[in-house]
């Protein structure tokens, strides 16, 4: 999760999704970690192209994006959108 401190958004989105997101099964799948919009990514991360709003969430398999969702899209179509993200992921190798 690309945040940024003042951002409404993201505000909303700790109150309404982000208390819960950990113990939810798509929170155990993809844990989030949080980044500041302006700090550099760690080298074994490779996104697309860089988040300019916030908050942006960022799928990530083995440190490569999958996929995004800018913006907080709403507690109804964020869990949507990031079921979404989660079947277009590869499958862990550890599962087979």
């Amino acid at each position: 999760m690309f945040e940024q401190a003042g951002c409404i958004y993201c505000t909303r989105w700790n109150r309404e999704i982000g208390v819960a997101y950990p113990n939810t099964e798509q929170g155990m799948l993809a844990p989030l970690t949080r980044f500041d919009l302006r700090d550099a990514l760690p080298d074994d991360i490779s996104i697309t192209r860089r988040a300019h709003i916030t908050p942006t969430f960022v799928l990530l398999s083995d440190g490569t994006e999958v996929g995004r969702i800018e913006g907080h899209p709403g507690g109804d179509f964020f869990w949507f959108l990031l079921d979404e993200l989660i079947a277009r992921a590869p499958d862990d190798p550890d599962d087979n």
